[in-house]
């Protein structure tokens, strides 16, 4: 697949067939996200992959009882780890970016999902604490992002887009 028809094919799925993700796409998609850029190529993030019944529906009661949640076969929740960006690069390494470069390997998950013919979809909507205790997640790492993965269950539409040049500038804002 070319880059710029996954970049402009790739949409968000809630709805996934009751077909399990083979091991060998997953590893595939977590090795395409640890390609993503980071700060002083720190990689300072961790993903916890989810297969479980039982988690996940505990991760969906915590993520808005959002269905799709438990009905994913696979989540992959994203880590910035934090005491690893603030080693070199102190507050700002912590609190911007980490979060940078997981969104930059979140981005590497869900074209990587797409490219292999699954749908995804972000979820940013969460109870980190309660994610943190369901997930064993140490003080130091923060979850940013649950990634539900699966094959779609029906074809959806995608949202328009704004007109890039609306939100473009030219040397300065």
């Amino acid at each position: 697949m070319e880059l710029f028809d996954a970049i402009y094919g790739r949409k968000c799925y809630r709805k996934y067939l009751p077909k399990d993700v083979e091991q060998e796409q997953i590893e595939q998609i977590i090795k395409a996200a640890a390609q993503a850029p980071s700060a002083g190529n720190l990689q300072p993030w961790d993903f916890i992959v989810t297969r479980k019944k039982e988690l996940k529906e505990e991760i969906m009661k915590i993520a808005r009882n959002q269905k799709f949640v438990l009905e994913a076969p696979v989540l992959i929740t994203v880590c910035a780890n934090t005491k690893e960006s603030s080693s070199v690069y102190g507050t700002r390494g912590k609190e911007l970016y980490c979060l940078q470069d997981t969104a930059a390997a979140m981005q590497n998950i869900l074209l990587s999902v797409y490219a292999l013919g699954l749908g995804a979809c972000w979820v940013g909507e969460f109870d980190e604490q309660k994610l943190r205790s369901i997930l064993k997640i140490p003080d130091f790492i923060r979850p940013v992002a649950i990634i539900s993965i699966g094959h779609p269950a029906e074809d959806v539409e995608k949202p328009q887009r704004d007109d890039w040049q609306g939100f473009t500038h030219q040397e300065t804002f």
